[in-house]
């Protein structure tokens, strides 16, 4: 009998464990299995014309900027995720 689960690479995590995935997943596993989730809120309320979002896969967050120039932030209104 196992005392955890094994990930989508094989690897085994304790009953209990909590980790977060290389493509930004929150997991927990229990004895009923792995539960994921998102460890990031997405942007959606701002203005798609003017603004694109980047990710940032080191740290799970969005920045959301002006397509003409990186470095000005664009507003964000609404966030899901």
């Amino acid at each position: 009998m196992f005392s955890g689960c094994f990930d989508s690479k094989k690897e085994l995590h304790k009953f209990g464990s909590k980790w977060r995935t290389e493509d930004c997943l929150d997991c927990h596993c229990s004895k009923d299995g792995i539960d994921c989730c998102t460890a990031f809120a997405r942007p959606v309320g701002y203005d798609e014309e003017k603004c694109v979002n980047i990710f940032n896969k080191e740290t799970c967050t969005y920045k959301t900027v002006e397509k003409d120039d990186h470095s000005k932030e664009c507003p964000v209104h609404e966030w899901v995720g």
